[in-house]
Formats: C-alpha cells, sequence, structure tokens
C-alpha cells in the first residue's frame, strides 16, 4: 500500500487481506501517537483475536488420552448424578469426548438437552453421533435443533457438510445455499457453491462465487488455485497465469505448492504443452514425492513417450501410495495388457473395478481378457 494512505484505512486493508500481524503492528503505531484512539483499539483487539481464534465446536481435539490412560480406571470415573445444572454436563460432556469416552459424553450432553436445549449442546452431541460413525443419526439431530432454532447457521452448516461426506453434493449445496440466505458473507458456504458449480461443469458461475470471497477479503492460495481453473475452463486465459502465479506466492507449505504445480500440469495438458506438462508434474512431485495424482499423469505422459518400464514403476507408486483410486490400477492393465502381461493386467484391472465399479472402460478391459484367458 502506498505511503501517503491513511495508516487508519491503510490497516483496514490488510486486515481484509487477513495480514493481521501488520495490521496490529500498524495499529500499535497508531496508538503510540493517540492512545485514546478507539477505532484503532477494536481494530488491533480484532486483528489479535483472527490471528489466534478457534473454534472448538469445529476442532476435533485428539491428544494422548486414548494411548496412557488405563481402561480399567476410566471405568471406575463417576457416573452423571441427579444434578441440574445444565452447563456442568456440557462441560462434563466435552471432558468425556477429549478423553475418547464418546457414550458418556454421549449421556451428559442428552441429559443438557433435557433441562436446557442450546445450539452448542446441539453441535457438541452432533460432533459425537460423527465420530461414532453415525451420520444420519446426527442429521436428525440438526434437524430437531432447527425445529427449535429456525434459520440457525451453525445448524444448517453441521447438516451441509454431513452431506458433503456423504458425497450427496446436491443436497450439501442446497443447505449451503440456506446458509447464505442467514449469512451472506459465510466464507465455507461460499466456497462449497462455487466448487459444487466447477464440479458441475458450470465454471464461469464458479468463478463469480470465488470472486465474491475476493472482494470478502478473503487472500489465500486455496483461492487463487481455484480461481486460475475456473478462469481455464470459462477461457478467461489472460487471468489463469496470474492466479497461479499469485497461488504459488502464497503457498504455506509444500503440499499447496505441489497442488499448484499439478494444477498448472493440467493446464499444460489442456493447452497441449506436453513438455510443459511433465515439468509441472516433476516439480509437484519435488514438492510433495506422495503425491499419487502426479505420479499418475507422469505415467501417462512417459507412456507417449515410449518409457513403457518408467510409466509402469511411476503407477505402481501411485497405486501404492493411493489404493483407493482406480486411475493408477486401471492405466497400469492398459499398458500391461498392452505388452502382453494379461496376468498383471487382469489383477490390476479388478483392482481398478473394485476403487469404480461403474467405470465402463474397466468393465470392457476385464471382459477382453476373460476371453483371451478362454482362447488359452
Amino acid at each position: 500500500m502506498g505511503s501517503e494512505m491513511e495508516p487508519l484505512l491503510r490497516a483496514w486493508s490488510y486486515f481484509r487481506r487477513r495480514k493481521f500481524q501488520l495490521c496490529a503492528d500498524l495499529c500499535t503505531q497508531m496508538l503510540e501517537k493517540s492512545p485514546y484512539d478507539q477505532a484503532a483499539w477494536i481494530l488491533k483487539a480484532r486483528a489479535l483475536t483472527e490471528m489466534v481464534y478457534i473454534d472448538e465446536i469445529d476442532v476435533d481435539h485428539e491428544g494422548i488420552a486414548e494411548m496412557i490412560l488405563d481402561e480399567n480406571a476410566i471405568a471406575q470415573v463417576p457416573q452423571h448424578s441427579q444434578y441440574k445444572d445444565w452447563w456442568w454436563k456440557v462441560q462434563i460432556g466435552k471432558c468425556y469426548y477429549r478423553l475418547g469416552m464418546y457414550r458418556e459424553a454421549e449421556k451428559q450432553f442428552k441429559s443438557a438437552l433435557k433441562q436446557q436445549e442450546m445450539v452448542d449442546t446441539f453441535l457438541y452431541l452432533a460432533k459425537v453421533y460423527i465420530i461414532l460413525d453415525q451420520p444420519v443419526t446426527a442429521l436428525n439431530l440438526f434437524k430437531q435443533g432447527l425445529d427449535k432454532f429456525p434459520g440457525e447457521v451453525t445448524l444448517l452448516c453441521g447438516i451441509a457438510r454431513i452431506y458433503e461426506e456423504m458425497n450427496n453434493s446436491s443436497s450439501a449445496a442446497e443447505y449451503y445455499k440456506e446458509v447464505l440466505k442467514q449469512d451472506n458473507t459465510h466464507v465455507e458456504a461460499i466456497a462449497c457453491i462455487g466448487s459444487n458449480h466447477f464440479y458441475s461443469d458450470q465454471p464461469e458461475i464458479a468463478l463469480r462465487f470465488y470472486r465474491r470471497l475476493l472482494q470478502m477479503g478473503v487472500y489465500n492460495c486455496q483461492l487463487f488455485n481455484n480461481l486460475g481453473l475456473c478462469c481455464f475452463y470459462a477461457q478467461q486465459y489472460d487471468m489463469t497465469l496470474t492466479s497461479f502465479e499469485r497461488a504459488l506466492s502464497l503457498a504455506e507449505n509444500e503440499e499447496e505448492a505441489a497442488d499448484v504445480w499439478y494444477n498448472l500440469g493440467h493446464i499444460a495438458v489442456g493447452i497441449g504443452d506436453t513438455n510443459l506438462a511433465h515439468q509441472c508434474f516433476r516439480l509437484a512431485l519435488v514438492h510433495n514425492n506422495h503425491h499419487a495424482e502426479a505420479y499418475n499423469n507422469l505415467a501417462v505422459l512417459e507412456m507417449r513417450k515410449g518409457h513403457v518400464e518408467q510409466a509402469r514403476a511411476l503407477l505402481q507408486t501411485a497405486s501404492s501410495l493411493a489404493p483407493h483410486m482406480y486411475e493408477p490400477h486401471f492405466n497400469f492393465a492398459t499398458i500391461s495388457d498392452k505388452i502382453g502381461d494379461l496376468q498383471r493386467s487382469y489383477v490390476a484391472a479388478q483392482k481398478s473395478e473394485a476403487a469404480f465399479p461403474e467405470h465402463v472402460d474397466t468393465q470392457h478391459l476385464i471382459k477382453q481378457l476373460k476371453h483371451h484367458f478362454a482362447m488359452i
């Protein structure tokens, strides 16, 4: 920012761009000159709060309690009594949750809800059900909470997250839209709706949502990464590389940088520059040598160059890093079939079918291999 800008306005600009340390430092300088400046005090307090803010409901606490506590001793702890103070029951339930005693935590939260229905208690109890792998029960609980607290953003957001984890993107998007009706600046809802539009082949609409996040002051690697992809698929090529350059400059760790280079590799494939794509995928592996998708795509490029053994080695690495992905298994099966290694091709094709039963090409390859085996 220019030095001629008003200091308070510059501090507010830092805050909107999530540069909280710079904002707090500038507010400190202003307060040294004018200690009674209430606007500077408030802005500094907000910046310092955002630097350390953690929503206890959204964060799972995993300690070493599960490893070192004696289960027999845990079984002898006092049980919930007949006292009527709901607040203490919630606190005890939180303690049980952090100790990994989820059934005991469930009893405490249920008892607290009977005496006093609070939004936080619904959220804590839903966390227990989610960690116990009972998403339907958690959904029903959230809906009960919405009956008591209509339009509550945190409850709507909880339902949307569960649907998203269950791969029900359409239902998740509907609830995120309900969140935006109550709070039109909710960052998570805007980002998730934008992602849903992108994967629904609507990059132009997704781009509007991500630009809205930029206007709100969200400024991070993931946002510019998504902006770059949306610009490319929406054929706004002038902004594509600029967005990825900004994403690389904002990457906070090696994994984020690897994801950016991986997406740049896709852009290079899209424009037909296989040499650039090869370099991008290599750079992704330099930053994160556990990036299975980069290994898989690099193997495809090596196969196109005729480097069969190198491609097979890369695909084996990708399948070992991410056995849940069907692409490395299918590509390995295809390469093995072309070089006549039918046994390995059949084994890899079966793994691909297990990972993605509806994949038509895999089914066709298995049928073809069975026909070969029947002819022997």
